[in-house]
């Protein structure tokens, strides 16, 4: 039967694929990304507080991954927002913040074993503050395609027990040590995640924090710093594209070629960023040492790195300082101009210019 868009697409093949994907030009592109990821993973251990990468980075891949499902909030309003995340009231911010805290959550649960149909759940519930979600029932059918001429691409398998066999083919895919490369095994399950789509809402975000679990679950990452949305956005219909020539004609080689050279390039990216980060704090420590000694400390460095934001009561929560001892630091680190200090309502809220520029360039 010929496929139909309009129809679900409960024939969709379980995995492995029945072909060979990987072709000479596949694993040639998988070797390249897999390098890029070596020094990815090289230069997170350059930094020896790894709090300042898992904060500050990730939330850029939130805030990206948010802003391909039209989830759009601005570079300000995010790292303002991590100064009181209880206090925040645009819907946008909060769900953005709300992709971090999955990411975060997803990680702790990886300490206690694989990735896991409940981890899958468990990751969407974040992402949407839903306690109590669960998979797509059968009367639960969605459609992806024009919300405006209605033209439907896709038509994802129906929901019930059918869904929940798919989803279990594909965490055993994804725990399978079998002959197929990670790299390749991540990008073939991507497809896989986002054609179950599995959730009502939310398999996007979803389907990419999945992608940085697999990583570090399959010892290619240490932390959760692959900022594979920043390619997938400035890619994004070609993304979408390739998606769709799976599922249609069976095209596996583009999508992974897509995917890969998307790692490739995300993991050089990121290493530089971090590199350009581990830069600018020795700079910053050695400033710190000879104009402002009796402030300094490696502690109160990291603190100040670990976002662009920083106020009194974070030094205090820290357990480095009481606060009027923690005002006297902050606004020695704004005299030399390591912070720049701007009062909002009744508070001083401290900005570091030089590592906002780096985490938004």
């Amino acid at each position: 039967m010929a496929y139909d868009p309009r129809q679900p697409h409960d024939g969709l093949p379980a995995l492995p694929p029945a072909v060979d994907v990987e072709s000479k030009s596949v694993l040639k592109q998988c070797l390249a990304a897999t390098r890029a990821l070596a020094e990815l993973k090289g230069a997170g251990r350059l930094i020896p507080d790894q709090s300042i990468l898992i904060n500050a980075i990730p939330l850029q891949e939130a805030r990206l991954s948010s802003e391909i499902e039209n989830i759009v909030t601005t570079q300000d309003e995010l790292f303002r927002a991590t100064l009181n995340e209880s206090a925040v009231t645009d819907p946008a911010t909060k769900e953005v913040l709300r992709y971090r805290t999955a990411l975060k959550h997803g990680c702790r649960l990886l300490r206690h074993g694989p990735l896991s149909i409940d981890v899958i759940r468990d990751i969407c519930r974040v992402l949407r503050d839903m306690p109590g979600l669960e998979f797509r029932s059968p009367a639960e059918r969605v459609a992806i395609g024009n919300a405006t001429t209605r033209h439907i691409t896709y038509t994802p398998p129906s929901g019930g027990a059918g869904l929940i066999e798919k989803l279990r083919n594909l965490v055993a895919f994804l725990g399978d040590a079998g002959d197929i490369d990670p790299l390749v095994r991540m990008a073939i399950s991507h497809y896989q995640f986002e054609a179950i789509h599995p959730f009502t809402d939310g398999n996007g975000r979803t389907g990419r924090i999945l992608n940085i679990l697999y990583l570090i679950q399959a010892e290619l990452l240490d932390i959760p710093v692959l900022y594979l949305s920043r390619f997938i956005i400035r890619n994004k219909s070609v993304y979408y594209r390739r998606l769709r020539d799976v599922t249609e004609n069976g095209d596996w080689e583009s999508w992974l070629l897509y995917i890969l050279a998307g790692v490739e390039e995300t993991a050089l990216w990121t290493s530089n960023r971090i590199h350009a980060v581990y830069e600018l704090r020795e700079k910053v420590i050695e400033r710190c040492r000879n104009e402002i000694p009796k402030v300094y400390s490696r502690e109160l460095i990291d603190l100040v790195f670990r976002q662009p934001y920083c106020k009194i009561g974070f030094i205090v929560d820290a357990g480095l300082a009481k606060r009027k001892t923690a005002s006297v630091w902050l606004q020695e680190l704004n005299r030399i101009g390591i912070l720049t200090g701007e009062k909002i309502g009744r508070e001083m809220i401290y900005k570091h210019p030089a590592l906002l520029e780096l985490l938004t360039a």
